[in-house]
């Protein structure tokens, strides 16, 4: 019966550990990038490797996979690619720099990105982005750079992203943000010039005086 269990457990690992299962993941990863492929206009044809046919999108063009197939990078900066993003992006659990920054992509900011746990780097600045900041990518603790400025963002800088530890730099310049400017947790040593360009954005928030979403 000893043997019995110890040969159930071996067994019982190799199918987790199983080229079958990693392939699976890549595949939904693979088709997450594809879902972004074609909800954006690529005239330049930066994406024609994007195959949905191939195993895994670790082959791709401007895609980097670590050493488990398993995406960390999407580098998609001035490309000329417009169009919009999309939810599937949230999928990319280990996903570490998502660059998309100076292309004219359209559209608003999926909530889904804050289940980008892994995210280092968010760089969407110099784009035609409308719409508000999510307050759920507050939930992406390992966020260092966010950089969203040269957009058509609307609403409040989101007081979640008070409470990520890890963030160095934020950039909301040139927008239409409103409110006041955050100046609690990493925002202590954000320069104010990164929320320039805001019309209706006022001054540093003062604590217990002011309600952030003033002229919102």
């Amino acid at each position: 019966m000893a043997w019995a269990a110890a040969t159930a457990l071996v067994v019982a690992a190799a199918v987790v550990l199983s080229p079958a299962s990693v392939a699976s993941a890549s595949n939904a990863e693979g088709d997450a990038l594809y879902a972004l492929r074609r909800a954006l206009a690529d005239p330049r044809g930066v994406l024609q490797s994007w195959d949905p046919t191939l195993v895994n999108p670790c082959t791709w063009f401007h895609v980097t996979c670590n050493r488990d197939n398993r995406v960390t990078r999407v580098d998609l900066g001035n490309s000329n690619l417009s169009g919009s993003l999309v939810p599937e992006l949230g999928h990319l659990e280990h996903l570490q720099y998502l660059e998309l920054y100076k292309n004219s992509i359209q559209g608003t900011i999926p909530a889904e990105l804050g289940n980008l746990k892994s995210l280092i780097s968010l760089d969407l600045y110099n784009n035609n982005i409308t719409g508000t900041i999510p307050k759920e990518l507050g939930k992406m603790k390992s966020l260092v750079f966010l950089r969203l400025n040269d957009n058509h963002l609307t609403g409040p800088v989101p007081r979640e992203l008070t409470k990520i530890s890890s963030l160095k730099v934020i950039d909301v310049s040139s927008n239409d943000l409103c409110g006041t400017i955050p100046t609690s947790g990493p925002f202590e040593h954000i320069p104010l010039s990164n929320f320039d360009n805001n019309p209706r954005m006022e001054g540093p928030e003062l604590q217990g005086l002011a309600t952030y979403d003033t002229n919102c």
